[in-house]
């Protein structure tokens, strides 16, 4: 199983391999924006800017093998790829607390990793439904697919719409280009879920998700046929200030979220969230300080000092979580529930720091 991390959402692209069933698309670009259901205000009447800044959030894949049945778990799991697309974030960290070994039913079942189960199904509601075939085979853990309700992003495109901006998202054909005007070698041809492919300016092999931008439609008439060109999957956000999607990353335990950054000299703020936080966002000074990569982790069921205490790389104790960030943050002070679920922490968290990283995002 390969999950797909972002390269400050460039063309480049990292694979890392897992024990698992195999996922046959390779990506080499990102995707989404900020959607609305039908008969719900939209965001037409706010100006879109440019974006330079990411955010970036690490949750553990224990928190899926809390649920009893597969359908609460991938139900839970679309809930969470549904806040993530709400409030716009760049990259998701799936790591290994170490803190489960059962299965959904609650037996030991060496063959459920609830890790590879949260990535998958993140990836594959991010994925536009026009490619969902192409690039995810069928799968035991995508059998509950049909519950998850769609995140409805920009580059998930409607039928009556031909692009966002200029670009949509696609896959690699193993269509040769010499079978449509261009001739041998000049490009690979991408279905980007239009009535005709297009023709890109690379040569990619088949079946991997690439960010197309298109030419103008004017030119069709000329050519008879679309033209385009693969950018980097961050060109959307940073050219048009659009949202577009998450990317999915595994660390295989707490230290890697750090050490295992796409960006080039890794996060410059870390957020750290407990009920313990030193800090409280409810204090009017709190601030986030001007950021280009922001991090934001969230523990599971025992907390983020429990899953520090488990990595034996870090070799902290639990009461030394806080070192690790910046910010060792409480995000919801004066709770009234005795604990706050991981999946609520994400939707509570990014609601209240939206307001701070729109003001601190460095432009």
């Amino acid at each position: 199983f390969f999950i797909m991390e972002p390269t400050e959402r460039g063309p480049k692209k990292k694979k890392l391999k897992r024990t698992g069933p195999s996922y046959s698309g390779d990506r080499i670009s990102s995707l989404p924006s900020t959607g609305t259901g039908s008969g719900t205000a939209t965001n037409s009447d706010f100006v879109r800017r440019p974006r330079k800044y990411t955010v970036s959030i690490a949750l553990p894949g224990s928190i899926v093998a809390n649920h009893k049945t597969r359908e609460l778990q991938t139900y839970l799991c679309g809930q969470i790829a549904r806040s993530l697309a709400i409030h716009q974030v760049d990259e998701v960290i799936i790591f290994d607390d170490g803190l489960h070994s059962k299965g959904g039913d609650g037996t030991e079942r060496k063959s459920f990793d609830a890790n590879v189960f949260l990535a998958r199904i993140l990836q594959f509601v991010e994925t536009p439904q026009y490619l969902r075939k192409k690039l995810f085979p069928q799968h035991s853990d995508l059998k509950y697919a049909g519950l998850l309700n769609p995140v409805d992003a920009p580059h998930h495109m409607r039928s009556h719409e031909k692009e966002c901006d200029g670009f949509r998202e696609g896959v690699s054909t193993d269509k040769p280009p010499g079978t449509r005007p261009g001739g041998k070698g000049t490009g690979s041809f991408v279905d980007v879920g239009l009535k005709h492919h297009v023709l890109i300016d690379r040569i990619l092999k088949p079946n991997m998700r690439v960010t197309v931008k298109l030419d103008s439609y004017s030119k069709k008439k000329e050519r008879r046929f679309l033209e385009g060109s693969a950018v980097p999957p961050s060109a959307p956000r940073e050219e048009a200030g659009l949202y577009w999607g998450y990317t999915t990353r595994y660390a295989s335990d707490f230290n890697s979220i750090f050490t295992q950054s796409p960006f080039e000299g890794g996060y410059d703020h870390k957020i750290g969230t407990s009920e313990r936080g030193d800090a409280s966002i409810d204090d009017p000074s709190y601030a986030i300080p001007p950021f280009l990569h922001l991090l934001v982790v969230l523990g599971g069921l025992d907390g983020i000092e429990a899953c520090v205490e488990e990595d034996s790389t870090l070799k902290l104790s639990a009461s030394e979580a806080g070192s690790l960030f910046d910010v060792w943050l409480n995000t919801c002070p004066n709770q009234g529930s005795r604990t706050i679920r991981t999946e609520e922490a994400v939707t509570i968290t990014l609601a209240r720091l939206g307001p701070l990283i729109a003001r601190s995002g460095s432009k």
